[in-house]
């Protein structure tokens, strides 16, 4: 008896049957969690790379029209309220520190908007040299 007259004469699927379709799903399910997971890793990532990247042009500009570094914070840099304002990341997850004539360092994350306990943080200095541990996930 095929599946299509057993649903017309009121019968159930046999538990084969239903293990082979539950046993489908988990091995879908084990390839796409991971995957979903790492997509939505690489969007976090890329959203403190922007942030950091609109701190370092503020900053030049800032450098541009001072002759230094010096006095720079990152509520008088040319960075609109809603430049830092993200999906993950809020304008509190960027620290801008070791501000002097010609070096600065900065931070971004963990971020704020989302519930993730081990999310790493990014960082990037004048020179263009990168730091934290969001590089060995990349």
């Amino acid at each position: 008896m095929d599946t299509l007259s057993r649903a017309k004469a009121g019968q159930a699927f046999t538990v084969v049957e239903l293990l082979v379709v539950c046993t489908i799903i988990a091995i879908l399910m084990m390839v796409a969690i991971p995957l979903y997971t790492q997509y939505t890793t690489s969007a976090i990532i890329s959203e403190g790379v922007a942030g950091t990247s609109a701190i370092r042009t503020a900053l030049r500009v800032y450098c541009s029209q001072n002759g230094s570094y010096a006095g720079a914070t990152l509520n008088n840099l040319s960075i609109g309220p809603s430049d830092l304002e993200g999906k993950y990341f809020a304008q509190s997850d960027y620290t801008l520190t070791n501000v002097g004539t010609s070096t600065y360092f900065i931070k971004a994350g963990p971020p704020s908007r989302i519930n993730r306990p081990n999310m790493p943080y990014y960082a990037i200095d004048q020179d263009g040299s990168e730091h934290g541990t969001w590089l060995s996930s990349e």
